[in-house]
């Protein structure tokens, strides 16, 4: 049964690091296309009046790329604490936030009414709560394995 458990976590663990990874691709070359618009002073990005929509993106690249790392990290805790951190409900929070928050943020920058992002900024509050029950998940189901007591007495005087 254990070694079910070990391939079980070996395969969540490699998604893990896949995803994190390749989020951290993702958001990187939004970072570098960022830089670019600024640095060949595109007005779509940085007039006065775009300043909600440069704010959105730039919130879309930096909690993608943060959220990439916790998925690396999370897949590397799994990896190497074969008794922390399994279940599909940290997993799948895990990832749901790293799609959400940022998607939320960029689409949100899409098109802003005036001062205010667009409708895709509802997608962040949902990514903040997954992101929170998958953390809170990992934290509260976690329960360290305790090693059976060398010539227990169990009751015995």
């Amino acid at each position: 049964m254990s070694d079910v458990r070990e391939i079980a976590a070996e395969r969540l663990a490699r998604r893990h690091l896949r995803f994190g990874w390749t989020a951290v691709l993702v958001f990187g070359v939004l970072g570098l296309t960022l830089e670019t618009l600024h640095g060949f002073k595109v007005r779509a990005y940085l007039d006065v009046a775009n300043e909600t929509r440069r704010l959105m993106w730039t919130l879309a690249h930096a909690h993608g790329t943060l959220l990439g790392i916790v998925n690396v990290v999370y897949g590397l805790t799994v990896a190497h604490f074969a008794d922390w951190g399994h279940g599909t409900l940290p997993s799948r929070g895990l990832v749901a936030a790293a799609v959400l928050l940022p998607a939320g943020f960029f689409l949100g920058g899409m098109r802003p009414y005036g001062g205010d992002p667009g409708l895709g900024i509802l997608l962040v509050p949902m990514g903040a709560v997954a992101l929170v029950v998958a953390v809170a998940a990992l934290v509260l189901g976690h329960r360290p394995a305790v090693p059976p007591a060398s010539g227990s007495r169990s009751g015995r005087r």
